[in-house]
């Protein structure tokens, strides 16, 4: 049978999809044969996936090292006299303010730096959002975290592509609140945004 969307004209979106996938659209009779398009599909897109990096590396491999060494440094001189434990606490005790937000994400919801930052935007009075993986880890035993928003899996993987989408949709509904009431239409336009992200261990 003919897979439904086959024969439908151009611009309905089936050709954009018979071009990304088009061992949906053949012969399904022949189930080797499909099977085959199915794995030259998926070797093809690896190759291209390949060759993006190869491309990319090529091209800002120096300038992305360069970035690496330049931020290392600014890290190093705090790091190597406090601790990384409080790298990103000691940033919002000397920027953060009751009007500011702090948004830390962790895989695992146990890294310590994410764990001070929260309780110092706390003390400070930001508005405090995290997102978390597993069971919460301690960052669901906060009282310092307002919002906490966990990921129930033990994938890695599956946590940080759910963490993204919460992260995208909370402010799409950030932008839209904030623009029906004051038609700013833009989020940071009255408040800084502190985002630190912690260390998955």
């Amino acid at each position: 049978m003919t897979p439904e969307g086959k024969d439908r004209p151009a611009g309905s979106g089936a050709g954009s999809m018979e071009a990304l996938y088009p061992f949906l659209y053949a012969d399904t009779g022949d189930l080797s044969a499909v099977l085959e398009q199915v794995r030259a599909s998926t070797v093809a897109k690896a190759g291209e996936i390949v060759e993006l990096r190869r491309v990319i590396s090529a091209r800002d491999g120096a300038r992305l090292a360069e970035c690496a060494r330049q931020a290392a440094a600014r890290f190093a001189a705090l790091c190597n006299d406090i601790g990384v434990d409080v790298v990103f606490a000691r940033q919002l005790a000397a920027f953060g303010g009751r009007h500011d937000i702090a948004i830390g994400l962790s895989t695992s919801g146990n890294s310590a730096n994410l764990l001070r930052a929260f309780d110092e935007a706390s003390r400070r009075g930001m508005l405090t959002i995290g997102l978390a993986g597993y069971s919460g880890g301690q960052m669901a035993e906060l009282d310092s975290i307002d919002y906490l928003f966990v990921v129930p899996s033990s994938s890695i993987h599956r946590i940080q592509e759910a963490q993204t989408t919460i992260y995208q949709v909370f402010w799409e509904l950030t932008s839209t609140a904030l623009s029906k009431t004051s038609g700013a239409g833009a989020v940071g336009s009255t408040q800084e945004v502190s985002h630190v992200s912690g260390h998955t261990g």
